[in-house]
Protein backbone atom coordinates (compact mmCIF):
# COMPACT_ATOMS: atom_id res chain seq x y z
CA UNK A 1 0.00 0.00 0.00
CA UNK A 2 1.28 3.48 -0.83
CA UNK A 3 1.97 5.86 2.05
CA UNK A 4 -0.92 8.13 0.96
CA UNK A 5 -3.45 5.31 0.86
CA UNK A 6 -2.16 3.92 4.16
CA UNK A 7 -2.67 7.33 5.76
CA UNK A 8 -6.15 7.69 4.23
CA UNK A 9 -7.18 4.25 5.49
CA UNK A 10 -5.89 5.03 8.99
CA UNK A 11 -7.73 8.37 9.03
CA UNK A 12 -10.96 6.74 7.83
CA UNK A 13 -10.81 4.08 10.52
CA UNK A 14 -10.06 6.76 13.13
CA UNK A 15 -12.95 8.91 11.93
CA UNK A 16 -15.27 5.93 12.06
CA UNK A 17 -14.20 5.15 15.63
CA UNK A 18 -14.82 8.74 16.73
CA UNK A 19 -18.21 8.92 15.03
CA UNK A 20 -19.37 5.60 16.47
CA UNK A 21 -18.31 6.73 19.97
CA UNK A 22 -20.19 10.00 19.52
CA UNK A 23 -23.30 8.16 18.34
CA UNK A 24 -22.99 5.71 21.24
CA UNK A 25 -22.90 8.60 23.67
CA UNK A 26 -25.97 10.20 22.11
CA UNK A 27 -27.88 6.94 22.08
CA UNK A 28 -26.91 5.59 25.52
CA UNK A 29 -24.62 7.91 27.46
CA UNK A 30 -21.67 6.25 29.24
CA UNK A 31 -23.06 2.76 28.67
CA UNK A 32 -23.53 3.63 25.01
CA UNK A 33 -19.91 4.78 24.73
CA UNK A 34 -18.66 1.49 26.21
CA UNK A 35 -20.81 -0.50 23.81
CA UNK A 36 -19.65 1.76 20.98
CA UNK A 37 -16.00 0.99 21.86
CA UNK A 38 -16.70 -2.71 21.35
CA UNK A 39 -18.55 -1.99 18.11
CA UNK A 40 -15.76 0.28 16.83
CA UNK A 41 -13.12 -2.36 17.51
CA UNK A 42 -15.18 -4.96 15.66
CA UNK A 43 -15.84 -2.58 12.75
CA UNK A 44 -12.16 -1.63 12.41
CA UNK A 45 -11.15 -5.29 12.33
CA UNK A 46 -13.97 -6.23 9.97
CA UNK A 47 -13.39 -3.28 7.62
CA UNK A 48 -9.77 -4.23 7.06
CA UNK A 49 -10.16 -7.99 6.71
CA UNK A 50 -13.70 -8.52 5.40
CA UNK A 51 -14.86 -5.34 3.63
CA UNK A 52 -14.44 -7.01 0.22
CA UNK A 53 -16.65 -9.95 1.23
CA UNK A 54 -19.26 -7.58 2.65
CA UNK A 55 -19.45 -5.61 -0.60
CA UNK A 56 -19.57 -8.73 -2.80
CA UNK A 57 -22.32 -10.23 -0.62
CA UNK A 58 -24.26 -6.96 -0.81
CA UNK A 59 -24.53 -7.38 -4.59
CA UNK A 60 -25.11 -11.15 -4.54
CA UNK A 61 -21.90 -11.63 -6.55
CA UNK A 62 -21.19 -15.17 -7.74
CA UNK A 63 -17.72 -16.54 -8.62
CA UNK A 64 -17.12 -16.99 -12.35
CA UNK A 65 -15.45 -20.35 -12.94
CA UNK A 66 -12.90 -20.72 -15.71
CA UNK A 67 -14.98 -23.51 -17.23
CA UNK A 68 -17.98 -21.17 -17.46
CA UNK A 69 -16.15 -18.27 -19.17
CA UNK A 70 -12.80 -19.47 -20.59
CA UNK A 71 -12.38 -16.46 -22.93
CA UNK A 72 -13.01 -13.98 -20.13
CA UNK A 73 -10.52 -15.75 -17.88
CA UNK A 74 -7.96 -15.87 -20.70
CA UNK A 75 -8.40 -12.12 -21.19
CA UNK A 76 -7.94 -11.53 -17.46
CA UNK A 77 -4.79 -13.65 -17.37
CA UNK A 78 -3.33 -11.80 -20.36
CA UNK A 79 -4.02 -8.40 -18.82
CA UNK A 80 -2.61 -9.48 -15.45
CA UNK A 81 0.60 -10.59 -17.17
CA UNK A 82 0.91 -7.14 -18.77
CA UNK A 83 0.21 -5.44 -15.44
CA UNK A 84 2.56 -7.79 -13.53
CA UNK A 85 -0.23 -8.64 -11.10
CA UNK A 86 -1.44 -11.92 -9.61
CA UNK A 87 -4.74 -12.99 -11.13
CA UNK A 88 -7.67 -11.70 -9.01
CA UNK A 89 -10.84 -13.66 -8.40
CA UNK A 90 -13.60 -12.97 -10.90
CA UNK A 91 -17.23 -12.38 -9.88
CA UNK A 92 -20.50 -11.77 -11.71
CA UNK A 93 -23.22 -9.44 -10.44
CA UNK A 94 -26.78 -10.32 -11.55
CA UNK A 95 -27.50 -6.78 -12.76
CA UNK A 96 -28.74 -5.61 -16.17
CA UNK A 97 -26.92 -2.29 -15.91
CA UNK A 98 -23.37 -2.43 -17.33
CA UNK A 99 -20.79 -1.66 -14.64
CA UNK A 100 -17.83 -3.13 -12.74
CA UNK A 101 -15.66 -2.65 -9.66
CA UNK A 102 -12.59 -4.09 -7.95
CA UNK A 103 -12.27 -4.86 -4.26
CA UNK A 104 -9.89 -6.51 -1.77
CA UNK A 105 -7.22 -5.46 0.71
CA UNK A 106 -4.17 -5.95 -1.55
CA UNK A 107 -3.23 -7.33 -5.00
CA UNK A 108 -2.87 -10.87 -3.63
CA UNK A 109 -6.36 -10.76 -2.14
CA UNK A 110 -8.25 -8.92 -4.88
CA UNK A 111 -11.42 -9.49 -6.85
CA UNK A 112 -12.90 -7.99 -10.00
CA UNK A 113 -16.70 -7.96 -10.24
CA UNK A 114 -18.56 -7.30 -13.49
CA UNK A 115 -22.28 -7.11 -14.15
CA UNK A 116 -24.15 -9.41 -16.51
CA UNK A 117 -25.24 -6.29 -18.40
CA UNK A 118 -21.65 -5.30 -19.03
CA UNK A 119 -20.82 -8.63 -20.66
CA UNK A 120 -23.98 -8.45 -22.78
CA UNK A 121 -23.56 -4.90 -24.09
CA UNK A 122 -19.79 -4.45 -24.47
CA UNK A 123 -17.58 -5.83 -27.23
CA UNK A 124 -14.27 -7.56 -26.49
CA UNK A 125 -12.13 -4.41 -26.67
CA UNK A 126 -14.52 -2.55 -24.37
CA UNK A 127 -14.62 -5.38 -21.81
CA UNK A 128 -10.82 -5.51 -21.96
CA UNK A 129 -10.63 -1.76 -21.30
CA UNK A 130 -12.96 -1.98 -18.30
CA UNK A 131 -11.10 -4.92 -16.75
CA UNK A 132 -7.78 -3.17 -17.39
CA UNK A 133 -9.15 -0.11 -15.55
CA UNK A 134 -10.04 -2.27 -12.55
CA UNK A 135 -6.60 -3.92 -12.62
CA UNK A 136 -5.09 -0.42 -12.55
CA UNK A 137 -7.05 0.24 -9.34
CA UNK A 138 -5.57 -2.96 -7.91
CA UNK A 139 -2.06 -2.02 -9.04
CA UNK A 140 -2.44 1.50 -7.61
CA UNK A 141 -3.62 0.01 -4.28
CA UNK A 142 -6.91 1.87 -4.39
CA UNK A 143 -9.04 -1.13 -3.57
CA UNK A 144 -8.59 -1.30 0.21
CA UNK A 145 -9.56 2.29 0.83
CA UNK A 146 -12.55 1.97 -1.51
CA UNK A 147 -13.76 -1.16 0.30
CA UNK A 148 -13.20 0.35 3.75
CA UNK A 149 -15.02 3.55 2.74
CA UNK A 150 -17.99 1.47 1.58
CA UNK A 151 -18.17 -0.40 4.89
CA UNK A 152 -17.86 2.80 6.92
CA UNK A 153 -20.49 4.66 4.91
CA UNK A 154 -22.88 1.73 5.34
CA UNK A 155 -22.31 1.68 9.11
CA UNK A 156 -22.92 5.43 9.37
CA UNK A 157 -26.13 5.12 7.36
CA UNK A 158 -27.31 2.39 9.75
CA UNK A 159 -26.55 4.59 12.77
CA UNK A 160 -28.52 7.42 11.19
CA UNK A 161 -31.48 5.07 10.78
CA UNK A 162 -31.33 4.18 14.48
CA UNK A 163 -31.20 7.88 15.31
CA UNK A 164 -34.26 8.62 13.20
CA UNK A 165 -36.24 5.92 15.01
CA UNK A 166 -34.97 7.27 18.32
CA UNK A 167 -36.07 10.79 17.41
CA UNK A 168 -39.51 9.56 16.35
CA UNK A 169 -40.04 7.82 19.69
CA UNK A 170 -38.60 10.57 21.85
CA UNK A 171 -34.99 9.37 22.12
CA UNK A 172 -33.44 6.43 23.90
CA UNK A 173 -32.77 8.22 27.13
CA UNK A 174 -32.49 11.53 28.89
CA UNK A 175 -29.52 13.82 29.07
CA UNK A 176 -26.18 13.64 30.85
CA UNK A 177 -25.29 10.05 31.69
CA UNK A 178 -28.08 8.44 29.72
CA UNK A 179 -27.58 10.12 26.36
CA UNK A 180 -27.99 13.25 24.30
CA UNK A 181 -31.77 13.39 24.39
CA UNK A 182 -34.12 14.17 21.52
CA UNK A 183 -32.00 17.00 20.11
CA UNK A 184 -29.00 14.68 19.94
CA UNK A 185 -31.07 12.10 18.05
CA UNK A 186 -32.27 14.70 15.55
CA UNK A 187 -28.75 16.06 15.05
CA UNK A 188 -27.34 12.60 14.45
CA UNK A 189 -30.14 11.70 12.03
CA UNK A 190 -29.35 14.84 10.00
CA UNK A 191 -25.56 14.94 10.09
CA UNK A 192 -24.60 11.25 10.01
CA UNK A 193 -25.62 10.83 6.33
CA UNK A 194 -23.65 13.98 5.50
CA UNK A 195 -20.64 12.44 7.26
CA UNK A 196 -21.07 9.35 5.08
CA UNK A 197 -20.94 11.53 1.97
CA UNK A 198 -17.81 13.28 3.22
CA UNK A 199 -16.16 9.91 3.81
CA UNK A 200 -16.93 8.96 0.22
CA UNK A 201 -15.39 12.22 -0.94
CA UNK A 202 -12.21 11.19 0.90
CA UNK A 203 -11.85 8.65 -1.90
CA UNK A 204 -10.45 11.21 -4.34
CA UNK A 205 -11.94 11.60 -7.82
CA UNK A 206 -8.38 11.81 -9.12
CA UNK A 207 -7.96 8.06 -8.62
CA UNK A 208 -10.37 7.49 -11.52
CA UNK A 209 -8.17 9.51 -13.88
CA UNK A 210 -5.14 7.53 -12.74
CA UNK A 211 -6.97 4.22 -13.20
CA UNK A 212 -8.13 5.28 -16.67
CA UNK A 213 -4.57 6.08 -17.70
CA UNK A 214 -3.26 2.89 -16.10
CA UNK A 215 -6.01 0.84 -17.74
CA UNK A 216 -5.16 2.24 -21.18
CA UNK A 217 -1.51 1.31 -20.60
CA UNK A 218 -2.38 -2.23 -19.49
CA UNK A 219 -4.78 -2.76 -22.42
CA UNK A 220 -2.25 -1.37 -24.89
CA UNK A 221 -4.48 1.46 -26.16
CA UNK A 222 -7.14 3.85 -24.80
CA UNK A 223 -9.86 3.28 -27.38
CA UNK A 224 -11.69 0.30 -25.93
CA UNK A 225 -11.93 1.93 -22.50
CA UNK A 226 -12.99 5.27 -24.01
CA UNK A 227 -15.82 3.64 -25.97
CA UNK A 228 -16.84 1.66 -22.88
CA UNK A 229 -16.98 4.81 -20.75
CA UNK A 230 -19.19 6.52 -23.33
CA UNK A 231 -21.54 3.52 -23.37
CA UNK A 232 -21.57 3.38 -19.57
CA UNK A 233 -22.33 7.10 -19.40
CA UNK A 234 -25.32 6.71 -21.72
CA UNK A 235 -26.75 3.76 -19.78
CA UNK A 236 -26.11 5.16 -16.28
CA UNK A 237 -29.42 6.23 -14.79
CA UNK A 238 -31.36 4.76 -17.75
CA UNK A 239 -30.80 1.13 -16.79
CA UNK A 240 -31.27 0.82 -13.00
CA UNK A 241 -28.63 -0.79 -10.81
CA UNK A 242 -29.61 -1.66 -7.24
CA UNK A 243 -26.62 0.19 -5.79
CA UNK A 244 -26.49 1.90 -2.42
CA UNK A 245 -24.95 5.36 -1.90
CA UNK A 246 -22.45 3.73 0.48
CA UNK A 247 -20.84 1.69 -2.33
CA UNK A 248 -21.50 3.78 -5.45
CA UNK A 249 -17.94 5.18 -5.43
CA UNK A 250 -16.51 1.70 -6.09
CA UNK A 251 -17.98 1.30 -9.59
CA UNK A 252 -16.18 2.37 -12.77
CA UNK A 253 -18.98 4.90 -13.35
CA UNK A 254 -21.42 6.18 -10.73
CA UNK A 255 -24.54 3.96 -10.76
CA UNK A 256 -26.60 6.69 -9.07
CA UNK A 257 -27.42 9.88 -10.95
CA UNK A 258 -26.96 13.19 -9.14
CA UNK A 259 -28.03 16.74 -9.93
CA UNK A 260 -28.06 20.16 -8.33
CA UNK A 261 -26.29 20.25 -4.97
CA UNK A 262 -25.61 16.53 -5.33
CA UNK A 263 -22.86 17.42 -7.81
CA UNK A 264 -20.84 18.77 -4.88
CA UNK A 265 -20.56 15.19 -3.57
CA UNK A 266 -19.88 13.40 -6.86
CA UNK A 267 -17.43 10.55 -6.35
CA UNK A 268 -16.58 10.29 -10.08
CA UNK A 269 -15.34 12.92 -12.52
CA UNK A 270 -17.50 13.63 -15.60
CA UNK A 271 -17.41 10.92 -18.29
CA UNK A 272 -16.70 13.52 -21.00
CA UNK A 273 -13.58 14.72 -19.19
CA UNK A 274 -12.37 11.16 -18.60
CA UNK A 275 -12.73 10.34 -22.30
CA UNK A 276 -11.06 13.61 -23.30
CA UNK A 277 -8.05 12.87 -21.12
CA UNK A 278 -7.84 9.27 -22.31
CA UNK A 279 -7.77 10.30 -25.97
CA UNK A 280 -5.53 13.32 -25.35
CA UNK A 281 -8.00 15.80 -26.78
Amino acid sequence: MTTTNYLKTTLLLGAMTGLILLCGGLLGGRVGILLALVLAAAMNFGSYWFSDRIVLARYRAKPVLESDAPRLHAMLERLCARAELPKPKLYLLPERAPNAFATGRNPRNAAVAVTAGMLETMDQAEVEGIIAHELAHIKNRDILISSVAATIAGAITLLATFARFGALFGGFGGRDERGGGLLGMVAMAIFAPIAALVIQMAVSRSREYAADAGGAHIAGNPYGLARALEKLGRSSGRVPLSASPATSHMFIVAPLSVSGLGNLFRTHPPIEERVRRLLGR
